[in-house]
């Protein structure tokens, strides 16, 4: 029923020679003369490379795709996503997905994991590596996932445009890493952007903690599966998860290793308030350890969404609770007071443990579904892949690249 990952399977294929691209004359750049320089040295023999690829709206298949030539009238836009921590880690799924599901519209993604981001000897050895990857698979742009390091290095790697996704925590304070550490990363986030073609910002507040150029920012949310996470009966969900129909559960996303910014503490005070009101009141963590396959299980078979977040961008956990129709209590953080409008059996509270708890204990009590599937309609994954494609192709002809159609 729900999507199954398979293993992931190495194959090799005959290396493919190809030629570095010539573009129309431009303005000086010493990016594209380095890049230049760099088609001097001769061809590039590449091998192919192992992706993932969507080929349904619920299923991961892994593909080796073959890096050849690319013709002079491709219609097939070419994007390396730039994401950052390891290919197997848990970190940042939602845009690995988002990435991988521009298949659907006749985008060839491919993943890029920027492994070292604290040492100055291996962000390096890494900005040599993305040099490299961009010259073998040969993008028409590059999308940075997130700011911070990761977009300071791919604005500064690449030799074609690139367009940076700003998240959350790229531009807002994290109260998990030093003064020092939030400075410096903001900074490298500040500066990609006034390198960025295009920039992507999943809300307005954080288009508004940018310096310079918000006229270049699209605000756009992530997308959400609508057939992946879709409601079901509670009683089948509890089942399956082994849990007591009869307890009261309150949904909570700690985030991957429990980030300090989504206020656990917090959340707990709720809870323990509810808990005064109504008996068996019992709350769930998701901490990363759940695959994301059960997650549309968990929050059908919970009672309430509970979220105390110091900053967001715009949670993913929100829409995605959205589609199951789950009831959300919230704190005003991010665009959630926004997403929430018009949706019933949802609230946005002040960070008083009291309050929070009052409105978990009411909709324990009442245990009735949202109506917030019809609003997360507007997140589905062709509307947004046709929203993000828009900002690639703005992306190209501001730097004299329009896309070339078949």
């Amino acid at each position: 029923m729900w999507a199954s990952i398979l293993p992931n399977r190495k194959t090799t294929t005959t290396p493919t020679t190809v030629r570095t691209k010539n573009f129309p004359e431009r303005p000086f750049s010493w990016r594209i003369a380095l890049h230049r320089w760099e088609g001097l040295q001769g061809r590039q023999t590449i091998s192919s490379m192992d992706q993932l690829s969507l080929t349904s709206p619920d299923t991961w298949i892994p593909r080796t795709t073959r890096i050849g030539s690319k013709g002079p009238h491709s219609a097939a836009l070419r994007v390396l996503h730039v994401i950052p921590g390891e290919a197997d880690g848990m970190t940042m799924p939602f845009a690995k997905r988002e990435a991988q599901q521009l298949e659907r519209a006749g985008v060839v993604p491919h993943l890029f994991f920027l492994r070292s981001r604290t040492s100055p000897i291996g962000l390096a050895s890494e900005w040599r590596r993305l040099r490299r990857e961009i010259r073998e698979f040969r993008p028409d742009l590059v999308h940075a996932q997130f700011g911070t390091v990761t977009a300071f290095t791919a604005v500064f790697g690449s030799t074609v445009p690139v367009v940076v996704t700003f998240r959350g925590t790229d531009l807002n304070r994290d109260p998990g890493v030093t003064r020092v550490r939030y400075l410096v990363s903001r900074l490298l986030s500040q500066i990609a952007a006034l390198g960025a073609a295009r920039m992507v910002c999943q809300s307005r507040q954080l288009r508004s903690r940018l310096w310079w150029r918000r006229s270049r920012v699209t605000v756009l949310a992530g997308s959400i599966d609508l057939e992946r996470f879709h409601s079901m009966p509670q009683e089948k969900a509890r089942d399956a998860l082994g849990w007591k129909n009869n307890e009261r559960v309150v949904l909570f996303n700690a985030g991957t290793l429990v980030r300090k910014v989504k206020r656990l503490d917090l959340a707990k005070s709720a809870v323990a308030e509810a808990q005064k009101i109504v008996e068996g009141v019992r709350l769930v963590i998701l901490d990363g350890s759940v695959s994301p396959d059960e997650v549309p299980i968990y929050m059908n078979a919970s009672d309430c969404l509970l979220v105390t977040s110091d900053s967001e961008g715009s949670p993913t956990i929100v829409r995605e609770a959205m589609a199951c129709n789950l009831p959300i209590v919230s704190v005003d953080v991010g665009d959630v007071a926004e997403r929430l409008r018009d949706v019933t059996e949802s609230e946005i509270t002040s960070r008083d443990p009291r309050e929070l708890g009052a409105a978990v204990a009411k909709f324990l009590v009442a245990r009735t579904r949202s109506n917030g599937r019809w609003r997360a309609r507007e997140f589905s994954v062709n509307r947004f892949n046709q929203e993000l494609v828009s900002v690639y192709e703005r992306a190209l002809a501001a730097q004299g690249r329009p896309r070339q159609k078949s």
